[in-house]
């Protein structure tokens, strides 16, 4: 019972592999594909690219999953099924309306809510949520924005004297490099998430060590595999919002707002700070786009993104919760046995 229960674990952290992917595949493509520089087929396979290497790095943001959110011991399959399947629910309601919503935040708020169910309040690790999820997802879209704005105001001053033609030449080939750069960074970040889950849980059946520091090559190529699936099919509803709605696009702004953010992602995924690829690019576009002036960002999308975060952690947690009183009932495992 408990290999079909560790089984069915694994499948189902892969399978939030592959859903991060097909969401969240818009951050890295929406503004190469909003410029016109790549039509959304060849953009999403480029995104794939990038998020298969990008596991590579990060490997501190999958510890932090593990054991940073909640207490790591109690982090089994039976939680992470429950933790998944909850969070999906809030990750459906967002997608269908078109709001790019975090995956991080649902994540870290469904493992909070099933956690609790589990093991109790005690569970939480409240300063791990505090230093590594909440203070960071102040911070880091502000950062983003500020960024995106000083890089662009930049390269406004830098080719204000070169033809307009001539400078989106030049950068439509630098979106590119950008582009590819953004979806590494997301890999380095919403990848190793799903790997934190997968070490976990192998680390409650005691197939790994406690203190195991880098996963397994093969846990990693696992994700790889379901991640860029996921982005190979894309999310295109989030597309138009990200891309088209937020602000218009041009070469010059969609190359600064992917390498601001991808650098913020970078920067935090050093850190073990798991923060959320759709906060840094939704932010770095809104930072692009202000250095036209203030009414060039749609303010009213934005609002609507805005309002979509701070909803998402406790509604991922009460979904979780939900789902994990229902799949206990039913003789789900949620913790370790009682000794």
């Amino acid at each position: 019972m408990a290999t079909e229960i560790l089984v069915a674990g694994v499948g189902v952290a892969l399978a939030f592999a592959f859903w991060n992917g097909f969401t969240d595949a818009a951050n890295a493509i929406s503004t190469v594909v909003a410029t016109r520089v790549l039509t959304p087929f060849r953009a999403v396979a480029l995104s794939a690219g990038g998020n298969f290497l990008g596991l590579y790095f990060g490997g501190a943001v999958a510890i932090t999953i593990w054991k940073g959110i909640i207490d790591g011991s109690i982090v089994g399959p039976g939680l992470v099924i429950a933790a998944i399947l909850g969070g999906l629910i809030w990750d459906v309601i967002t997608w269908y309306f078109g709001l790019p919503v975090s995956e991080t935040h649902v994540l870290v708020g469904s493992l909070v809510g099933a956690g609790i169910v589990a093991g109790g309040l005690g569970v939480v690790i409240v300063s791990g949520i505090v230093n590594r999820v909440l203070l960071p997802m102040i911070y880091s879209p502000l950062i983003a924005f500020v960024v995106a704005f000083l890089f662009s105001a930049a390269i406004i001053r830098l080719f204000r004297r070169k033809p307009a033609t001539r400078a989106n030449r030049y950068f439509r080939n630098l979106q590119l490099a950008s582009s590819f750069f953004f979806s590494f960074s997301h890999g380095s970040q919403d990848g190793q998430k799903a790997v934190g889950l997968v070490l976990a849980m192998l680390a409650f059946e005691k197939l790994v060590a406690p203190d195991i520091a880098t996963a397994p090559l093969e846990v990693i190529t696992a994700v790889q595999i379901a991640l860029s699936l996921g982005t190979l099919l894309g999310g295109w509803r989030i597309v138009r919002t990200m891309g088209m709605r937020i602000t218009k696009l041009r070469p010059y702004q969609g190359f600064a707002a992917e390498t601001s953010g991808a650098l913020v992602l970078v920067g935090m995924a050093s850190l073990g700070a798991p923060i959320s690829t759709t906060h840094a690019i939704a932010t770095s576009i809104m930072g692009v786009g202000a250095t036209q002036r203030v009414s060039a960002v749609r303010w009213g999308v934005a609002r609507r993104i805005v309002l979509a975060w701070v909803f998402t952690v406790p509604a991922a947690m009460l979904f979780a919760i939900l789902t994990a009183v229902i799949l206990g009932a039913m003789g789900l495992p949620l913790g370790p046995a009682p000794p």
